[in-house]
């Protein structure tokens, strides 16, 4: 992995990706992290990219619970979906100290493009009859996998989750609360796989002022925003930010 070099590109892509996965996070609950490495990586590599993220993640989190309280969590459904979610995690670190950068910019655009393609077709609405431990170990896993390798932590979560029949506010507090789990367990493995320079630093720290105004912002158009059309906008941006990972990861073998 070679030292990130400071440029406008780099400044303005990790601001605004910040900036837009804590404005959904706070619309929203879950956030939308699976966006921040592919938007990212335009300016960087994915793993600079995920370093820079995961810190960032939790202090969206703790700005976060101060509008989704416990009042909005479900939590016999996180009784099962965090401990599995920790074993998930701990895969996922594993995978990605296995891979080398190019494979990993493979990896994450592989899976960014695979969500993308399971929503347009709706998978993302699963239908969940009952609380199925079963369903429910697979979800906590399959999200944490996905969250420690590519951030990608929210289709797993959601194709169980939406199909409890939860009220919009329970949905969105269970959903941050059990994020904030997975974000907290996930920052040291990355930090571990890609130590931050005194550049990536600097990226986290002009990047965090640009937290608690977006997550108040979308908590304050919560029953506003139409959620389709927002994830709409995301997956699309998520799909071209992926697949030019995806073309850098390959012709990185060439």
């Amino acid at each position: 992995m070679e030292p990130l070099v400071l440029s406008l590109s780099a400044f303005a892509v990790t601001i605004a990706g910040v900036f837009l996965i804590a404005f959904v996070k706070g619309a929203f609950g879950g956030g939308f992290a699976l966006v921040g490495i592919p938007l990212l990586s335009l300016a960087m590599d994915p793993l600079t990219a995920g370093a820079i993220l995961a810190p960032l993640f939790i202090v969206m989190d703790v700005v976060a619970l101060r509008y989704w309280s416990p009042s909005t969590w479900s939590r016999p459904d996180l009784k099962t979906l965090v401990p599995a979610m920790l074993v998930g995690t701990a895969v996922g670190t594993w995978v990605l100290a296995e891979l080398d950068e190019r494979a990993i910019a493979i990896l994450m655009a592989v899976v960014s493009l695979a969500f993308t393609l399971l929503w347009l077709r709706g998978g993302a609405q699963v239908t969940v009859r009952d609380r199925s431990l079963p369903a429910a170990v697979a979800a906590g896993f399959g999200s944490g996998l996905t969250s420690m390798v590519a951030h990608a932590g929210g289709p797993p979560l959601a194709m169980y989750m939406l199909g409890l029949g939860l009220s919009k506010g329970l949905y969105a507090g269970t959903t941050s609360i059990f994020f904030t789990f997975g974000n907290l367990a996930k920052a040291g493995p990355w930090l571990w796989i890609s130590p931050p320079d005194g550049t990536m630093l600097w990226l986290m720290a002009a990047s965090a002022p640009a937290i608690p105004p977006a997550i108040w912002l979308g908590w304050k158009w919560h029953e506003r925003l139409d959620q389709l059309t927002v994830y709409r906008l995301c997956y699309g941006l998520l799909a071209l930010s992926a697949v030019k990972l995806l073309w850098d990861g390959i012709t990185g073998y060439l």
